[in-house]
């Protein structure tokens, strides 16, 4: 049977105040893929170390550089690449705001051809080109949208970093947990501990999915389990081999 609950209310009032508030800006992809990312590198290299047979202090070391330098790198990539998107969204708005001024017609049978290709014709084809084209901050929006895919976002680069390393360094340090406290079994504690933590974060993903959350925390752990047991693989060997 169908989920008949709505998400939300379709009373005028609610529809109103929903409108008047924005959207809402999400900054928990950026927490899952950096929580994901820092489970799965820290772990590996944990797993490696282990399988090199190196000491606790060893493996702490090279797992806490780890946690902080490719949180760093991670966070400062997501930054960089954020800040990029919104860059070009303003380039190319500011093109698209040139050639309404200079070029109006060819920029109003562009929004004819797009909202053609939409499937009005005719009349209604007219209407529209008629109506987007009165309103030139909704005729840029179509245009953005329809020639080249982007919807405008006032996501922060620098909160997005922030959000991404915070979720590498927890997620991250808990592989490290079983050895900083001296833990019994911590290798297998500590596979234990982030197995579960891939299982959470996969869980997360099912927010953007059709999947269900058991799929998405299940594919996640097998993906993570998969790296740590390439990582132990290539300690243990190369300790074989130059031990």
């Amino acid at each position: 049977m169908a989920n008949r609950r709505l998400e939300h209310s379709h009373r005028p009032s609610d529809i109103a105040a929903r409108l008047a508030a924005g959207p809402r800006l999400s900054y928990l992809r950026d927490w899952v893929y950096g929580g994901i990312d820092g489970a799965v590198t820290t772990f590996a290299v944990v797993a490696g170390s282990v399988g090199a047979a190196f000491s606790i202090r060893v493996i702490l070391i090279l797992g806490i550089a780890n946690l902080l330098a490719d949180g760093f790198s991670m966070a400062a990539a997501n930054y960089s690449g954020s800040k990029s998107e919104n860059e070009d969204y303003a380039r190319l708005q500011a093109v698209e705001e040139k050639h309404i001024a200079i070029e109006p017609e060819g920029e109003r049978e562009e929004i004819r051809q797009i909202f053609k290709a939409k499937g009005y014709e005719g009349d209604d084809l007219d209407t529209m080109v008629r109506l987007v084209t009165s309103n030139r901050a909704a005729w840029i929006e179509a245009m953005m949208q329809g020639e080249y895919g982007m919807a405008g976002s006032d996501r922060s680069a620098v909160r997005a970093a922030l959000y991404t390393f915070a979720a590498f360094v927890v997620f991250g340090s808990i592989p490290l947990l079983p050895f900083a406290l001296s833990l019994p079994q911590s290798p297998s504690l500590a596979c234990g501990l982030t197995a579960l933590a891939f299982f959470v974060i996969g869980s997360l993903r099912a927010r953007w999915s059709q999947r269900s959350w058991i799929s998405c925390g299940s594919e996640t752990t097998a993906i993570g389990m998969l790296a740590a047991v390439i990582a132990f693989l290539a300690g243990h060997g190369l300790q074989i081999l130059f031990g």
